[in-house]
């Protein structure tokens, strides 16, 4: 009969073996593609700052880092894949933080729970949204266009990237604070909202800045303001909601890089070094940059923190709007 000492021994020595066991995979690590999901369709903001980080990660992970878009279900198609994958480190989200603050809050069914079956790693960049209309809407003002929506209760659309984005909740609370009768539009992605947006099938949106940026230098869609709490930098022309005659809204968004829980500390802890390098990385700035994010990088105890500052401003506004989705 063994003794507990040696029953002891043998544990120490078997925690020692999976310590290392665990080091070497993290030391070895990684040594085949990796996948980047983006939980939304090709074209929008979430999928803008994925392709770029896959170009900063290909470059100095040793393996490439191929992008997968998997629209629906308000991004909850392709987060779910990515919290049911082995937790190897082989597959990573671009992780929005409506994901975080607004899913779970909306969602009256998940089969996964973003909060706790995502392992955090490391904020990219961060926006305001802006308020678009397309050309046809006689409105060149946020007044303007509330007094052309209240003239005709029912009649005005507004699109979404998808239920339960931050361009979504950016609609409903202008609608609640307003209290406006405008009928809400998701569509798989900005990209699809876009292209019915400049087509007229829809007359306005909360848009990211990033996706919406290009069509409001070419004409094809007018802006109003923008959502953060100061002027952005990429369009510092435009007064901010709270400027416009709202004080107190404020919408701003952020994006980072997550991994199913469960994966080891050690490939999290690489996931953010090189996505620090990629936060720092000349290119990626300036493309960032230019196209209206901030950068933000930081740790992913941070990130952390981030998401519990998303789940306190959005639980009440989701809450306050009535907004369900089954």
């Amino acid at each position: 009969m063994k003794t507990f000492s040696s029953l002891a021994r043998v544990a120490v020595l078997a925690a020692t073996a999976l310590g290392f066991a665990t080091s070497a995979q993290a030391q070895s690590y990684p040594n085949k593609p990796i996948r980047l999901v983006v939980p939304y369709a090709p074209g929008g903001a979430t999928d803008i700052i994925g392709r770029a980080a896959a170009a900063e990660l290909s470059k100095t992970m040793g393996q490439p880092v191929t992008v997968d878009n998997r629209p629906g279900a308000g991004g909850n198609l392709g987060s779910e894949m990515v919290a049911k994958s082995p937790p190897d480190g082989y597959t990573l989200l671009v992780s929005p933080s409506s994901l975080h603050g607004i899913t779970p809050f909306l969602y009256s069914k998940l089969n996964y729970d973003p909060n706790r079956d995502l392992a955090p790693a490391i904020v990219l960049g961060a926006f305001a949204n802006v308020l678009v209309v397309n050309p046809s809407v006689k409105a060149n003002s946020v007044s303007e266009l509330i007094a052309l929506i209240r003239s005709q209760p029912g009649k005005f659309t507004y699109a979404s990237s998808g239920s339960g984005s931050t361009i979504h909740m950016s609609g409903e609370m202008f609608k609640s604070m307003l209290g406006l009768d405008i009928v809400h539009v998701p569509y798989k992605g900005s990209g699809p909202a876009l292209t019915d947006l400049i087509g007229g099938q829809v007359h306005l949106m909360f848009d990211n800045i990033p996706s919406a940026i290009v069509h409001i230098r070419s004409g094809k869609l007018r802006a109003l303001a923008t959502t953060g709490p100061k002027r952005a930098l990429s369009l510092p022309d435009l007064p901010t909601m709270i400027e416009a005659g709202l004080p107190g809204y404020v919408s701003t968004a952020w994006f980072g890089l997550a991994l199913p829980a469960g994966t080891p500390s050690d490939i999290i802890a690489r996931i953010n070094a090189e996505g620090q390098k990629a936060t720092r990385a000349p290119e990626f700035i300036k493309r960032m940059n230019d196209l209206g994010y901030e950068i933000v990088g930081g740790t992913a105890d941070q990130m952390a923190a981030m998401i519990q500052d998303e789940v306190r401003r959005w639980g009440p506004v989701v809450k306050a709007s009535g907004a369900k989705v089954d």
